[in-house]
């Protein structure tokens, strides 16, 4: 179902989808490609949210900073000092977190309104950036496409093709919290991610290098409790794969609700929120974003975001929820 959202101040007409499949239900906006809510039933079959988000489109524009729900690019992460160098060209781009460049610039992917247009079981966001948006170079032509499969998991995939060398790293930002949005803290779900590895940060969250998780508060292999203080980057084990492989599972006791994470990306960002101001407390949700690494456009030895003419960037993450 396809309905009127809202207008953003400049006029611009907002939509909002909703797919429905398998006792799930998400509404997705053109604004952003943000997921407003996802319901999913607990163990007792009562439905509840279990993302972030706002009622209300005002919501969005006012609080862009935590990007509730969003669709983030250009490059989803930072960039360190809001520069990289590609094909000895070096590119200039916002800095908007501290001195870095953070999920796509001062104006990214999640501040656009998107093309929209059914698909099977779900709806087709697209747009173009233009050559120059935010700095980053070429015209790309990006979509995701939201879709619920029969057993009611959300199918997020991503296809990008550029007319000149650039870089992309796509994502969403949604914020679960499997007790239901309002909820209270997420710090006691119970975490398990598929990474021996991470990339610790230097004090601007910049990566330094890759190291084991053994022996570290790191080290989430087997389910623990998610707690608090995590916006690191986990290099999974199983790298970048053709089709989405499972790398996380996040469990709320509470409700019995659990959500596994698939996806074909070789890392996965953890962020417990720890920053989040009015109407969310720090906390009150936990993002497990799908990416490549940060800062790979200047560190050689990460995997690869360049996509040059030619070639199609694809990506596919699944979000599936069951109960336990």
């Amino acid at each position: 179902m396809n309905e009127l959202f809202g207008t953003l101040s400049d006029g611009t007409a907002v939509h909002r989808w909703t797919l429905e499949r398998a006792g799930v239900r998400v509404r997705v906006l053109t604004y952003g490609g943000v997921v407003q809510s996802v319901k999913v039933p607990d163990r007792e079959g009562v439905p509840g949210n279990v993302v972030l988000g706002f009622a209300e489109l005002d919501g969005y524009p006012a609080h862009p900073g935590p990007y509730f729900g969003a669709l983030v690019g250009r490059y989803a992460n930072r960039i360190a000092g809001g520069r990289f160098t590609l094909d000895g060209l070096t590119y200039a781009l916002p800095r908007n977190n501290g001195p870095n460049c953070l999920h796509g610039g001062e104006r990214g992917f999640d501040e656009r309104v998107w093309d929209a247009e059914p698909v099977g079981h779900g709806v087709r966001l697209s747009r173009v950036a233009g050559p120059g948006e935010e700095g980053f170079p070429g015209r790309l032509e990006v979509s995701a496409t939201y879709t619920l499969d029969a057993e009611g998991a959300l199918r997020i995939a991503y296809e990008a093709v550029t007319d000149a060398p650039t870089v992309v790293n796509l994502t969403n930002h949604s914020y679960f919290n499997l007790a239901g949005s309002g909820a209270g803290n997420a710090g006691g779900h119970e975490l398990r991610i598929a990474a021996s590895r991470f990339t610790p940060v230097d004090a601007d969250l910049i990566p330094t290098g890759v190291e084991d998780v053994e022996g570290t508060r790191f080290d989430f292999r087997a389910a623990r409790k998610a707690g608090a203080g995590y916006d690191h980057n986990f290099v999974l084990d199983k790298g970048v794969t053709a089709a989405p492989v499972e790398v996380a599972e996040l469990h709320d006791p509470s409700s019995g609700r659990v959500l596994t994470v698939s996806t074909t990306e070789p890392g996965l960002q953890l962020y417990t929120a720890d920053h989040l101001s009015e109407p969310f407390a720090p906390g009150d949700g936990i993002a497990l974003e799908t990416q490549h690494f940060p800062d790979s456009p200047n560190q050689p030895d990460f995997p690869s975001t360049v996509l040059r003419p030619g070639e199609v960037f694809r990506s596919e993450t699944v979000y599936a929820f069951s109960v336990r």
